[in-house]
C-alpha cells in the first residue's frame, strides 16, 4: 500500500459497491476520504467502515447531476478538510435496458446526465481546486467495459461510459501540466446493487462467468488496492489510461 496519510480524497457514489471499495483501500492506504452520495443512511455506514478503519472520513448529500449541487458539495468538502488531493467519480446509474428504438429522449438523458454530466462536473470542480493548490493530484472517472463491449439494450449507459475514456485523455494532456494525473477505472461485472438485476438472472450470470477467464463476478472489495493505486502521488508517470479490472472479461 502507499502511504496517503494527509492526504484527502472525494469518492462519489462512495456509500457502497465499487466505491465503497475504492474507498476502503484509501482508507487502508492513510488517506482521508469524502463521501458523496444521496442515501443519508448509506452514507453514515460507509463513513462508520471508513472510521474504523482508522482515517476521518465525512460523508456529504450530492446528486452530481447537479452542477450547483456539485459546486456547493466540493466547497463544503474543502472548508471541512483542508483541501483536496483527487477525486474518484464514480457515481452512477443503471440504464433503462429499453430496446432502442423505444427509447425517449428522457430516458437517454437521464443516464447521461449522471454517467457524462456528473463525471464532467465533478472532475471540472476537482481541478479547480487541486490547480489552485498546486501541489497536484489525481483524478480518475470510473467508466465500465461498455465502453469496448457493446452494451445492446443500454446504449445510453454504454455511450456514456465510452465518452468518459474520451474526457480522461483528454484530460490527462491538458492538466498533465499541473501535475494532475487522469486515469479510467473500467471495472468488470462486479456483485453490486446496481448490477443485482444482471446477477440475479440467472441465464446472464452463467453467460458472462463463462466469457470471464476466472470463471466468477468480482467481489467490490477487490477494487481495494485499484483504488489505492490510483490514488498513489508517487505514480507521477502513469495517466491517461484505461485501467481493466475485469478477470479478463474484455480480452477473452
Amino acid at each position: 500500500m502507499p502511504n496517503l496519510s494527509e492526504k484527502v480524497f472525494v469518492i462519489t457514489g462512495g456509500n457502497g459497491g465499487i466505491g465503497l471499495g475504492l474507498a476502503e483501500g484509501i482508507a487502508e492506504a492513510g488517506g482521508s476520504i469524502a463521501v458523496w452520495a444521496r442515501n443519508e443512511e448509506k452514507n453514515a455506514h460507509a463513513v462508520k467502515i471508513l472510521e474504523d478503519i482508522g482515517v476521518k472520513a465525512k460523508s456529504y448529500v450530492c446528486d452530481v447531476s447537479s452542477e450547483e449541487n456539485v459546486i456547493a458539495t466540493l466547497a463544503s468538502t474543502v472548508n471541512d478538510f483542508g483541501r483536496l488531493d483527487g477525486l474518484f467519480a464514480n457515481a452512477g446509474r443503471a440504464g433503462t435496458g429499453t430496446p432502442f428504438v423505444e427509447t425517449s429522449l428522457e430516458d437517454w438523458r437521464n443516464v447521461t446526465a449522471v454517467n457524462l454530466d456528473g463525471v464532467f462536473l465533478c472532475l471540472r470542480e476537482a481541478a479547480k481546486q487541486i490547480i489552485s493548490q498546486g501541489s497536484g493530484g489525481s483524478l480518475v472517472a470510473v467508466s465500465s467495459t461498455s465502453a469496448i463491449h457493446g452494451a445492446a439494450g443500454n446504449e445510453a449507459y454504454g455511450t456514456a461510459k465510452t465518452a468518459v475514456t474520451g474526457l480522461v485523455r483528454a484530460l490527462a494532456v491538458s492538466l498533465a501540466r499541473f501535475q494532475i494525473r487522469v486515469n479510467c477505472l473500467l471495472p468488470g461485472w462486479t456483485v453490486t446493487e446496481l448490477a443485482s438485476p444482471a446477477f440475479e438472472n440467472e441465464y446472464f450470470r452463467e453467460v458472462t462467468t463463462k466469457r470471464t477467464p476466472v470463471r466468477r463476478w468480482a467481489d467490490p472489495s477487490e477494487f481495494r488496492e485499484v483504488g489505492a493505486f490510483l490514488a498513489d502521488p508517487s505514480q507521477t508517470f502513469h495517466t491517461g489510461q484505461q485501467v481493466c479490472v475485469d478477470g479478463g472479461y474484455t480480452i477473452f
